[in-house]
């Protein structure tokens, strides 16, 4: 076998994964099975070549097909070993291909035709994704079957307190009950917890590239926790696919747009967690704007230093909390993150750097809002639910130019 020809090889001690997992834990198969890049297993001597996604070993259903996120979900499994793709739904698409929703999917001839939630047949299903509206998920997984292993891109399972969820999202929390058992699945940080969930909510793409670099150096007491300013930026996808005038190529093209401020929808989120990380309550002062470029994120973030620690003792802390990490990367000191770096991959590109005022920092963060920042995430997630290598799926290198 030539090592150009396939892209993983597991034997029944072990897996080897050509650029991408660098370890795995794995349960025994019954009998020994060869996998190569999900599509071939030698058994008893026999090879058999599997091209349907139907014959994966985990069927996947994709709830809100026809969004953004949800294209990028079909995209990444494409190329999964282990995830095949049984139902689709889209309300107002039913009946439709996912081609003629999006013709750069022209290819992918064997991906089921899409149906509305109410016809949706869980029968064939191990795992969901759910990628529909804020406020219209909580009643539709609380009704799912509850053998199920479900990643929720919406933001409804997000916060832990649910009176906070209505004052944000203006509507009552409607599976409170839920509420007590998701996840918040920032996957780095929260890795454990997400290998024996059931539900877990993907967070926003925000709080994602802000959390990430943000909560190790408040564990570590190396900065103040008042005084914490974010300025982000988003690529329009960020906005979602409806049709609104502000998000036309005119308003858009050659200028920049702050939007939500003082009231953005992630910001309980984004305090939440840094409340978590420094044990007592953490407010920010947050803006974000939409930029016109379609994907891509970046969050500048300024802070003051706790007394005594500098920005040396900051870029240290980062580096030991994620010099194993695949997805997360602290670049050279000096060198400023750019959103073209991570684009459509599944990584956070960061750096620290001095300000020019004394006792300050200014922390750099990039990630692809729809990667790492929404679906990226959500299949390394459902990756670690379900038992497979975390990385399976997102050995996408980033896109550029």
């Amino acid at each position: 076998m030539s090592a150009t020809t396939f892209s993983s090889i597991c034997f029944d001690r072990g897996c080897f994964w050509k650029g991408e997992a660098k370890s795995s834990e794995w349960k025994r198969q019954n009998g020994s099975k060869l996998h190569v890049g999900g599509y071939m297993a030698l058994s008893s001597g026999s090879l058999r070549i599997s091209s349907s996604k139907q014959e994966k070993e985990a069927r996947v259903a994709l709830l809100g097909a026809s969004g953004y996120t949800g294209a990028e979900i079909i995209r990444l499994l494409a190329n999964h070993q282990f995830f095949g793709i049984t139902l689709m739904t889209a309300d107002r698409n039913a009946g439709k291909s996912i081609e003629s929703v999006f013709r750069h999917f022209i290819t992918q001839k064997d991906l089921p035709v899409l149906v509305s939630t109410n016809d949706a047949d869980y029968s064939n299903v191990d795992a969901i994704f759910c990628c529909l509206p804020h406020g219209t998920t909580q009643e539709i997984i609380k009704a799912l079957p509850k053998h199920l292993k479900i990643v929720d891109l919406s933001a409804d399972f997000r916060l832990r307190d649910t009176s906070e969820y209505e004052q944000w999202y203006g509507q009552p929390h409607k599976a409170s009950d839920l509420q007590e058992e998701a996840v918040y699945g920032l996957t780095e940080l929260q890795r454990e917890k997400v290998k024996y969930a059931r539900l877990v909510a993907n967070p926003g793409c925000y709080p994602t590239s802000i959390q990430l670099p943000l909560v190790p150096l408040i564990k570590a007491n190396l900065v103040e926790l008042k005084n914490i300013i974010i300025d982000s930026k988003s690529g329009v996808s960020g906005a979602g696919r409806s049709a609104k005038t502000e998000n036309l190529f005119t308003e858009l093209e050659g200028g920049m747009m702050s939007y939500g401020v003082t009231k953005h929808r992630h910001v309980p989120e984004i305090e939440q967690g840094l409340s978590d990380a420094a044990n007592s309550k953490v407010t920010v002062s947050f803006t974000p704007h939409l930029i016109p470029m379609s994907r891509g994120m970046q969050s500048t973030i300024y802070v003051e230093l706790a007394s005594g620690a500098t920005t040396e003792d900051l870029y240290r802390q980062l580096e030991a909390s994620y010099k194993d990490e695949e997805f997360v990367k602290l670049l050279e000191k000096g060198v400023i993150p750019r959103t073209h770096d991570v684009r459509g991959s599944n990584y956070c590109y960061m750096n620290v750097f001095p300000d020019r005022i004394p006792g300050r920092a200014i922390i750099i963060s990039v990630i692809d809002n729809l990667v790492k920042g929404a679906s990226g995430q959500a299949l390394q997630n459902l990756n670690i639910m379900m038992g497979f290598p975390e990385n399976t799926g997102l050995g996408y290198l980033p896109l550029f130019p």
